[in-house]
């Protein structure tokens, strides 16, 4: 149930009945202010329920969020001029930098537990999942193999949701702004510029080859859109943070996104899951594999 009603947890509460769970988890963690003073990325929950007798799992009851969720193609009905795409490209800029201009220890998010090494512990876990995830017909990604010589040194973490997608935005029925930001339970203290690489790995741009086109999962490419560079420059403009690092985020959410299409496939693959959208999802791992060859070379020696 995706912006309004409820979430549930994908299995049962730990013995303490408390969060084994992104969404027991996200539904208990303080917070000693809002992750970002935008209404649009304000989690409001207002209820928990920790009961596994009511639906077999615990869940918790959210605002509803009125709107309208934009996927591969715009309702029917409903059209998009080049200026409205720059506004709404625009808007999706700053709600995404909105959270990465919050300390996560000032909204109680900060684990300082796991704030070494979070770069290196993201390149190894993606790397395995690629290893344990491939079939025969995806590629070796050995290109994104230099991901580990090129790891950045750890930098201050700050609040990042792990999965920027343009379908996770609710939009306002009348104007390209923001109101709502669905699914927050992956959001932990990160990486700020990873974070904007694996949201920038799901934007197809309109110059981009027909393999990256032929089938797009939101209406990035549509003529109006700000392009990749131009949504990076906007985020350094907006949040101040540099972008040094950027080449080594670009990859490496490239990379994130080829394996979880690849993970979604192998289920499918070894009959573990008989959806038909997923059969075929292999051929997008290609053209993912292609962008981080062609951005690795674009930016060696650099």
């Amino acid at each position: 149930m995706r912006g309004a009603g409820g979430r549930r947890s994908p299995g049962p509460a730990n013995d303490r009945g408390t969060a084994a769970c992104p969404p027991v988890r996200h539904a208990t963690r303080p917070r000693r202010r809002d992750p970002a003073d935008d209404p649009a990325v304000r989690p409001l929950v207002r209820a928990l329920c920790r009961d596994p007798s009511v639906i077999g799992t615990a869940f918790y009851v959210m605002d509803k969020v009125p709107g309208i969720v934009l996927r591969g193609r715009l309702p029917r009905g409903r059209e998009l001029s080049p200026a409205g795409a720059r506004a709404l490209s625009e808007e999706l800029g700053r709600v995404l930098a909105a959270p990465h201009r919050v300390d996560p220890a000032a909204a109680g998010l900060a684990d300082p537990g796991k704030r070494a090494g979070h770069v290196r512990r993201q390149v190894e876990d993606w790397t395995c999942r690629q290893a344990r995830a491939r079939t025969w017909n995806a590629p070796g990604f050995r290109g994104a193999d230099r991901l580990a010589d090129r790891m950045p040194d750890d930098t201050a973490l700050w609040a990042v949701r792990n999965d920027w997608r343009l379908d996770d935005l609710v939009l306002d029925e009348e104007s390209p702004r923001v109101t709502g930001v669905l699914d927050w339970e992956p959001a932990t203290p990160g990486d700020p510029l990873m974070d904007l690489g694996s949201a920038l790995a799901h934007w197809v741009q309109a110059d981009d080859g027909h393999a990256a086109r032929v089938m797009p999962r939101r209406p990035s490419h549509l003529p109006g859109m700000l392009t990749r560079a131009e949504v990076v420059e906007r985020y350094r403009d907006r949040t101040g943070l540099s972008t040094d690092d950027w080449p080594f985020c670009e990859v490496f959410g490239l990379f994130r996104l080829a394996v979880i299409a690849q993970q979604i496939h192998h289920r499918c693959h070894h009959r573990q899951t008989r959806n038909p959208a997923f059969r075929n999802l292999w051929a997008a791992v290609h053209p993912l594999d292609h962008r981080c060859r062609t951005t690795i070379r674009r930016t060696r020696g650099g």
